[in-house]
């Protein structure tokens, strides 16, 4: 019988790529998490030209440093195109995605896949979110704050003031999506 002994000498590198457009408790949550798990961990915002980001990119790289700069071994990068490729120029062998329903699963399984057809050296690893932030996404807050609600539990104060000045600026119209 064949046995794998892990390599100690390499290190076990994870991308968490995202928009991170109004950074949220459960996108810390699994920076945080993940960062337990990996030697390595490069937070990477997307540059999507789809998206109305309220926020840009260096704004965003911004409030993460902020949240997460505790974290010796977790880094802030942007990136443009697939995170696929991203992934391999970084040097890592793990893309780490949070899962918070169901409907999240059907989504983040077939870009799983289709990462995997790209690259059969990069594995996906879903976190589930933690039970307090199961509910939770950018756009819920943004909602929030549309209706002046309190979105204090959901994001860090920071977070909130600064989706306030962008939210409210032109009040009944969506500025940033």
């Amino acid at each position: 019988m064949e046995r794998h002994v892990m390599d100690t000498n390499k290190e076990r590198n994870a991308l968490y790529p995202g928009s991170f457009d109004g950074l949220t408790y459960g996108h810390i949550d699994i920076i945080r998490r993940a960062s337990l798990l990996f030697d390595r961990l490069v937070v990477g915002v997307a540059h999507n030209p789809q998206k109305k980001p309220c926020f840009s990119v260096i704004e965003r790289m911004t409030m993460i440093e902020k949240a997460i700069g505790d974290l010796p071994n977790v880094s802030i990068r942007d990136f443009d195109g697939l995170t696929v490729n991203f992934a391999r120029k970084i040097g890592a062998k793990f893309i780490v995605r949070g899962l918070r329903a169901i409907s999240d699963f059907e989504f983040e399984i077939q870009l799983a896949l289709l990462n995997r057809q790209m690259d059969r050296q990069i594995e996906t690893v879903f976190l589930a979110t933690s039970t307090e932030y199961i509910f939770l996404s950018s756009s819920a807050v943004k909602d929030v704050i549309l209706h002046n609600g309190n979105a204090s539990d959901l994001v860090p104060d920071y977070v909130e003031k600064a989706l306030r000045e962008k939210l409210l600026k032109k009040k009944g119209e969506m500025p940033c999506a």
